[in-house]
């Protein structure tokens, strides 16, 4: 039986570069950190109180391929509108330049250290 979704895995090239991104601009709680015992990567878990959404993964030497890949990873947010004014006034770079709205809600696009594309949602 699936409950939901643990996190998702984000490849990064540069780990404190990208903790400094997720927790100082996003404001992700860092909830754990390490290196792991069998392949040489490290790994940061990131979340909101003590849910882990967000797994960094630094030094992976192995094949990645683009199928499978993640297209985006969303953020539930309250007031989007001061979120896309703080993520501007950070030089955050965003891929859409305005909020769009949606029956359900609102969004925008921007992007992390890596160039991975990140969403925030406001739903209705």
């Amino acid at each position: 039986m699936i409950t939901g979704i643990e996190h998702t895995g984000i490849m990064v090239s540069n780990m404190e570069r990208s903790l400094a991104f997720y927790t100082d601009t996003l404001g992700l709680k860092l909830l754990d950190r390490f290196h792991h015992t069998s392949v040489p990567v490290e790994l940061a878990f990131l979340g909101v109180d003590e849910k882990v959404l967000v797994e960094l993964i630094a030094g992976y030497t192995g094949e990645v391929t683009d199928e499978g890949k993640v297209h985006h990873l969303a953020f539930s947010v309250i007031n989007i509108q001061e979120k896309f004014e703080q993520l501007k006034e950070k030089g955050v770079p965003l891929k859409d330049k305005e909020i769009t709205e949606l029956p359900n809600g609102k969004y925008f696009f921007f992007f992390g250290p890596d160039q991975e594309s990140l969403e925030f949602f406001e739903r209705k």
